[in-house]
């Protein structure tokens, strides 16, 4: 039995937010996103639900929302001098409560300064737990190409962090 697109956007809404939040940084803007893309799906969700399961549609549908904010030639990122001192408890972004020693912070700093591909890559593979091939799929993209893009955004990651090469960094 498929899920009515009640259910559906109940239960997925709070993780394509995070990883919307992951891929741009900013928690208004992973909002509109998702109810863009929960606005789409809603649209042709007969046809969607008939097909199987729309939790990679949604995905892609979110990862591409993200991308194309990013190439409107009227968007100005506005960078803050620091993050605010207390998380936003709406954020939903997976990091256990008061498990916090500061390396949070540290790491969407990092994550904030690869560019587009490389984001989406490292936040679809190592956030989502995305298959290679999978994420290639929502990207459009060869898995050659995820694992060169992963690749490279985990070498800044580990530049950004302060990292050996021999230590292993997971988001």
């Amino acid at each position: 039995m498929t899920p009515s697109f009640r259910e559906f956007a109940t239960a997925r809404r709070a993780a394509l937010r995070r990883t919307a939040y992951l891929m741009c940084g900013d928690w208004h803007l992973a909002d509109d996103v998702v109810q863009d893309a929960l606005a789409r799906l809603y649209a042709d969700w007969p046809r969607l639900a008939a097909r199987g399961p729309v939790e990679a549609y949604a995905r892609k549908v979110v990862v591409n929302g993200v991308l194309a904010h990013r190439r409107r030639p009227w968007r100005r990122e506005v960078v803050a001098p620091a993050l605010p001192d207390v998380p936003d408890p709406r954020s939903g972004d997976g990091a256990p409560a008061g498990a916090d020693d500061g390396t949070r912070d540290v790491l969407l700093r990092a994550l904030a300064g690869l560019g587009a591909s490389q984001r989406a890559v490292v936040v679809l593979r190592y956030w989502d737990d995305l298959p290679v091939d999978e994420v290639a799929r929502v990207l459009g993209c060869s898995t050659g190409n995820v694992k060169s893009q992963a690749a490279r955004g985990l070498a800044h990651l580990r530049d950004a962090l302060g990292a050996r090469p021999d230590q292993e960094v997971t988001p």
